[in-house]
């Protein structure tokens, strides 16, 4: 859908649309998806944390060698997964009690993997309030790649703009580099302002802290300093790719929202979001992000009831007219490379005529 059909969806009658998102929202509630699901996560969370014991004792018993390369990117693997949970945590999915979601989030986000649980739960609701939108969302204000024509006309600088005219090609190689920009915006957010007065600051720091501390000596002990380095380099690149694999086809690629855009909550979300087609390993992969349609209209649903509400939110959604993007994997990725491409195209005729 284009962004014109979009601002053409919110023309309708508001008070018609108010009562779109609540009816089904009664659907939802009364199916009984937004009750808790602990015995999954308390499956998931040891699965977790079996597979993060497995890959340290198999580092320890490796020892120096160079086999520990294959563990580095076995664990990339295993810290997604664990900020999977993380991200469930920070929208309330796992506990009816906002304490008992933080606890886990802070050990999962800070301690686990090194990431500030406060910061990230701080920019992903402002997403979440505004998803698409040219100015307030920090996913697509925020970052190296423009995503809309205005931010690469806004550009002034020269490295900026010649990353803006080749970023469809350059995309997925910068997602190589994803991981140790989360791990340096979550130190920055610590010691900065990006997370105002939070109470929880001097904890989060302290767990950030020890698990840097701990990652550290682990790969110097056990490793020569270019095995360490190595193993470094292996693990946040496959660490990052995959983090950025998995949130890229959300929403990248999907009509961008103005400041003149009039859209009720429910447009808002649906129109904006893009769903991954695929069986329950997609899900288990892409962390259940692959519905995220559902996801968007309600964020607190424990994740595997995203799969049992589709089929309620597809149905809503044709019965008023509105557009379900659904596609595969692959097709995802190739909508929000061509998106790029398309989006850097005035620059790249600018040099083509310079």
């Amino acid at each position: 859908m284009t962004s014109n059909a979009l601002r053409s969806a919110g023309d309708e009658e508001s008070a018609a649309r108010g009562s779109d998102y609540a009816v089904l929202a009664r659907q939802v509630k009364n199916a009984g998806m937004l009750e808790r699901r602990p015995g999954y996560y308390a499956v998931k969370i040891a699965a977790n944390l079996a597979a993060l014991g497995l890959a340290g004792a198999v580092f320890v018993l490796l020892g120096r060698s160079w086999w520990q390369m294959f563990v580095a990117a076995f664990l990339g693997i295993v810290f997604t997964q664990i900020a999977f949970v993380g991200h469930d945590a920070g929208h309330r999915q796992i506990a009816g009690s906002r304490r008992v979601n933080d606890l886990l989030g802070l050990l999962h986000g800070n301690l686990l993997i090194g990431l500030s649980y406060g910061w990230w739960v701080t920019k992903h609701n402002r997403h979440h309030a505004n998803p698409n939108h040219e100015f307030r969302d920090p996913d697509v204000t925020n970052g190296a790649i423009a995503f809309t024509s205005d931010h690469v006309r806004a550009r002034r600088r020269w490295a900026a703009r010649a990353l803006a005219r080749h970023q469809a090609y350059l995309f997925f190689p910068m997602l190589l580099f994803e991981g140790v920009n989360l791990h340096v915006a979550s130190v920055r957010a610590l010691f900065g302002d990006d997370m105002g007065r939070n109470r929880s600051k001097p904890v989060e720091a302290l767990l950030l802290g020890t698990h840097l501390a701990g990652y550290l000596t682990a790969l110097l002990v056990v490793l020569t300093p270019v095995q360490a380095l190595v193993f470094f380099v292996v693990h946040q690149c496959v660490f990052g790719f995959y983090m950025g694999c998995a949130f890229a086809p959300n929403h990248k690629g999907m009509p961008t929202v103005r400041e003149t855009d009039k859209l009720d909550y429910l447009r808002r979300q649906v129109l904006t979001s893009r769903n991954i087609r695929g069986s329950r390993f997609v899900d288990f992969v892409l962390g259940g992000l692959n519905y995220q349609i559902e996801h968007h209209l309600f964020p607190s649903m424990p994740r595997p009831s995203l799969r049992r509400a589709q089929e309620l939110v597809r149905a809503h959604c044709g019965h008023h007219g509105l557009t379900y993007h659904e596609s595969s994997v692959l097709g995802s990725y190739g909508q929000v490379l061509r998106h790029l491409h398309a989006v850097g195209a005035p620059l790249r005729r600018v040099t083509d005529t310079g």
